[in-house]
């Protein structure tokens, strides 16, 4: 074997070693990853974290998320909304990322290409500006779901919107929210992300002195409509996606505020 055959397979050796413990690296960064998102974080009020029908929640920093792999995205994205939490801060945008805490495999951003849906987002980036690092880790794609448009820059942004001013009002709420992962639904991408028909937002104040609750339930296209027409029993909510909401209330508490579609409680000026 002459020398030119040794350096060549001795190169080759290299390559290969360089490669294996690169994959080696990313493996180990996974697994770190994927431990961590077990963990509750400092910011995560589990007291009001909904139950998982899917058994697969993760721990972000600013939000917590139960993901569902047959319909590639979160059932529920729950997160605590302080009033110290707003911010007028703008931030560059990031890419979108795979979420390698989801230990199934979260869905890749290149299923929406060219799909004609957005890149909804369930957990807003608006509501996560009060730090640079937070803001981008809602870009995940674990936080996101195909949304029309016209309905995410429309009834469902003046619904964020709203989000944010009672949060203001009231010294700050709990939001859990996520599409209806239920009945017929179209799909997009290679790996079939569902498109929900409907999505919900669930908010309780803990706040103020007088625990109050309101849920909303919207379909998935435009609409004009008042807000408050879309207000809905909790309760309703939970019987169609099987999800309990705030399951460490007392039962008669619990029973009491998710029964009520009263929005007079909450200030839609």
């Amino acid at each position: 074997m002459n020398k030119k055959t040794i350096y060549s397979l001795i190169a080759i050796a290299l390559v290969l070693s360089i490669y294996g413990y690169e994959h080696f690296l990313k493996g180990e960064e996974k697994t770190i990853l994927v431990d961590s998102g077990k963990k509750p974080k400092d910011d995560t009020n589990e007291y009001f974290l909904p139950t998982s029908t899917t058994g697969q929640v993760i721990h972000h920093q600013g939000y917590s998320l139960s993901y569902s792999e047959p319909y590639e995205q979160a059932e529920w994205v729950a997160y605590e909304l302080k009033k110290a939490h707003l911010s007028n801060s703008h931030f560059k945008r990031p890419y979108f990322e795979i979420d390698e805490a989801v230990k199934t495999g979260a869905a890749d951003w290149r299923n929406y290409k060219n799909s004609g849906y957005d890149r909804g987002h369930l957990c807003p980036a608006g509501d996560r500006n009060y730090s640079e690092f937070a803001h981008d880790e809602t870009f995940l794609t674990s936080n996101i779901s195909p949304q029309q448009h016209d309905f995410n820059s429309g009834i469902w942004n003046r619904l964020e919107q709203k989000v944010r001013y009672w949060a203001s009002k009231y010294d700050g709420v709990f939001v859990v929210t996520g599409g209806v992962l239920k009945g017929q639904m179209k799909t997009i991408g290679y790996e079939n992300v569902a498109v929900p028909n409907q999505f919900y937002k669930v908010l309780i104040d803990n706040n103020t002195g007088d625990t109050k609750m309101i849920g909303f339930l919207v379909p998935h296209e435009a609409s004009n409509k008042p807000l408050y027409e879309f207000v809905v029993p909790v309760d309703s909510i939970e019987a169609l996606t099987g999800i309990d909401f705030f399951p460490e209330l007392e039962d008669i508490f619990e029973n009491r505020l998710e029964a009520s579609s009263n929005y007079k409680d909450w200030s839609f000026n």
